[in-house]
């Protein structure tokens, strides 16, 4: 059927790019849009068509960005205003609700592309909701969309004195974008709001830096997987690799383990681990060191042993190119942690970089027990909480691999 235009530039798409957005992913690239019509407009909104004609979706323009269109709708009727937007955040906010069962102290309360907003990150900590734009057509209507945020979730009750910009990113630059991090709303009528926010996960406490921690803050998207790790912890001595706050290492604590050491190359994030330790109570419990991961798993000293290890490593890879280097240092720590454990011991590991396809982790771990000569038994594969949804159709949200074995 015919595609009937509306009052909105219209661009035309090839084959390889219909498939795509016929099979869900909502980007279009600069090369394969083949024609136009109308005026455009950076940031605005436009049609896709097809060769044929056919209506594909309705997303923003941008002729800086290689992703030159990123799709919100495809249907024809809808009308972007406030009551379309606000329709997208409270379906989105439902959905936290129900998935994580009524625990959204902290949250991910939009995820970009799986919540149909291209280009936005919405985390909630506990009344302060940290936000990342990407993309222009979103900075073009944040303070639309900010403001519905603040009316939909604190019309559901929930208490938000707060919305503070994450936006200290360079790949807003592609998109033509500066870079800016700051309040964009405040309600300090009750008591003045500092950039340090107490949120409570699992049972934990954690002091959040959502003006200078990396990324928004924290790291929501292991919420489950610390529980999974808390459950196999009970009387075992756990060595946290990577720490960051604390969190694996603090699950591990509550979990009943009979000492926990946090490793972490960086002095501010074993201070910010020492912190939410001792605002639990579990300081006497733990021990931390600021070393190198890589360096302390080959020196260990021999009178130090561990039955439960846990990687949680940065993602080592953030393009195509560099998979092969990534590959190699997945590798590298897992072996040497397998090497450490006795038989019996616990493995925690896991990737964070979706260009580290599940297939290649997997191979990496298998070629990292060979070369360490043991055999692992899964016990666990897991990904991101499901306030991160992976949209299929959409590989780039499907991006967390975790994976607990025990070594025998």
């Amino acid at each position: 059927m015919s595609f009937k235009k509306r009052d909105l530039a219209v661009v035309t798409v090839t084959k390889k790019a219909e498939n795509s957005l016929v099979g869900g992913h909502p980007w279009v690239y600069g090369e394969e849009i083949t024609d136009t019509e109308g005026l455009l407009s950076d940031g605005e909104l436009v049609d896709v068509v097809s060769q044929k004609n056919r209506f594909l979706g309705t997303g923003f323009y941008n002729s800086n960005s290689k992703i030159r269109v990123r799709v919100i709708s495809r249907n024809t009727n809808d009308k972007f205003d406030a009551a379309f937007f606000e329709r997208r955040i409270k379906y989105a906010w439902d959905y936290r609700k129900t998935v994580m069962r009524g625990d959204t102290d902290c949250c991910r309360v939009i995820f970009g592309e799986a919540d149909t907003f291209p280009g936005l990150t919405v985390d909630k900590f506990h009344d302060i909701l940290v936000v990342q734009t990407l993309s222009l057509g979103i900075e073009r209507r944040k303070e639309l969309i900010f403001s519905l945020l603040y009316k939909v979730l604190t019309e559901d009750g929930a208490a938000i004195r707060g919305i503070y910009e994450r936006n200290d990113v360079a790949i807003r630059e592609l998109e033509g974008l500066t870079q800016n991090k700051g309040f964009f709303m405040a309600d300090e009528s009750s008591a003045p709001i500092g950039t340090t926010v107490r949120i409570n996960e699992n049972g934990i406490l954690y002091d959040v830096d959502f003006e200078n921690g990396q990324k928004t803050g924290f790291f929501l998207d292991q919420k489950y997987n610390r529980l999974a790790v808390s459950r196999l912890a009970y009387g075992r001595r756990v060595l946290d690799c990577f720490t960051h706050t604390g969190s694996f290492a603090l699950n591990a604590v509550k979990g009943g383990a009979e000492s926990v050491c946090a490793v972490d190359i960086s002095k501010d994030a074993i201070a910010m681990a020492q912190h939410n330790a001792e605002i639990n109570g579990f300081i006497d419990k733990m021990s931390f060191k600021c070393e190198n991961v890589f360096d302390l798993l080959t020196d260990m000293p021999k009178d130090e042993k561990y039955d439960f290890i846990i990687l949680d490593p940065p993602a080592f890879t953030k393009s195509r190119s560099t998979v092969g280097s990534a590959s190699r240092g997945y590798k590298d720590i897992n072996m040497r942690a397998m090497r450490l454990l006795p038989r019996g011991g616990y493995l925690a590991t896991c990737s964070c970089s979706h260009f580290m396809r599940e297939d290649m982790f997997t191979r990496v771990i298998a070629s990292a027990a060979s070369d360490a000569g043991v055999q692992l038994r899964q016990i666990e594969a897991r990904q991101q909480s499901p306030d991160h949804p992976i949209l299929w159709g959409v590989p780039e949200t499907n991006y967390l691999k975790f994976y607990i074995f025990q070594v025998v």
